[in-house]
């Protein structure tokens, strides 16, 4: 059997939420759909946030009701990010079967993005992880800046293995490392993820790549070697942090997609179907800039 390699798609969410075209529910749908037709069977869907801080994740709520409008076996898993406690509680009471926290290896950025310091972000989260364990809903934790901070530069790998622990003990259903303004090189990809994968495993692993010096597909590659089967991106990719200065788009998803197919490894995902989703992306937002191997893959399903 082929090694099989989630992808989780967070175009809607992540690729979305510092766009200048803010799109109504109805185009959020449009995409998601595009992406489930291809065969995506995880996608960060939305955020329940304010949405007077990301105006372009307002209605979050009504686009999970329309989601759910779906036969289970049509449609894929949805993931919400969640900011805190009363994110959780919209996203709980709308029925999301699973969110997502973001934690920070540094505390500049916790305070910059969170308004709060790393220690607190943490506590938080823990407790929003012992609400979701009572009431059934999964719970996913990104590590931010993991390997490099905007703001106060390399960050100790010690950290990530002390924040990693944590929250691998609390029982998570998977502990994303992010590279969250591109920065990580294939080498420090190996070290980090391989010590932690013999530490806890590549099972609860995953990594979110961004592509601002060219490494995320290098860095993909590097996770794979120590094991991690998990990786997040977004279709033509679309998004970067707005609150990272720096963080320049995601790994597209057609780019990673379409290495890992050449590698023998499956994903579940066809190659002519992504493509009209990655079109779509750039007809709806008219900024997403489409994968590197975009027009290579046309050529190839016009063939």
């Amino acid at each position: 059997m082929p090694d099989q390699v989630t992808i989780n798609e967070v175009g809607p969410r992540d690729g979305l939420q510092s766009q200048n075209r803010i799109l109504p529910v109805s185009g959020r749908l449009q995409l998601i759909r595009a992406l489930e037709a291809a065969g995506l069977s995880r996608i960060e869907a939305g955020s329940f946030v304010s949405p007077k801080a990301v105006p372009a994740m307002a209605e979050t709520d009504v686009l999970l009701h329309s989601l759910e409008q779906t036969e289970r076996n049509g449609r894929a898993s949805y993931s919400f990010l969640i900011p805190n406690t009363r994110g959780y509680e919209l996203a709980r009471e709308a029925g999301a079967e699973s969110v997502t926290m973001v934690v920070y290896a540094s505390e500049t950025m916790a305070r910059r993005n969170a308004r709060m310091g790393m220690a607190d972000a943490e506590l938080a989260a823990c407790q929003i992880i012992d609400l979701a364990r009572a009431d059934g809903i999964e719970v996913i934790v990104i590590v931010a800046v993991s390997f490099r901070c905007p703001f106060e530069g390399a960050v100790d790998p010690a950290v990530v293995h002390k924040i990693a622990a944590r929250f691998v003990d609390a029982g998570i259903h998977r502990l994303v490392l992010a590279d969250t303004i591109g920065a990580a090189d294939p080498a420090q990809v190996s070290a980090l993820l391989g010590a932690l994968a013999r530490e806890h495993g590549p099972g609860v692993l995953g990594c979110h790549f961004h592509d601002t010096r060219a490494m995320a597909l290098a860095n993909v590659y590097a996770a794979l070697d120590a094991g991690v089967r998990w990786f997040d991106s977004s279709i033509g990719g679309l998004g970067g942090c707005p609150f990272a200065p720096g963080a320049s788009g995601n790994v597209a998803t057609e780019d990673v997609v379409v290495m890992l197919r050449q590698m023998g490894m499956e994903t579940g995902i066809d190659t002519g179907a992504l493509l009209a989703a990655s079109d779509l992306a750039t007809e709806l937002t008219g900024t997403a800039p489409g994968g590197r191997v975009r027009e290579w893959l046309r050529g190839q399903v016009g063939s």
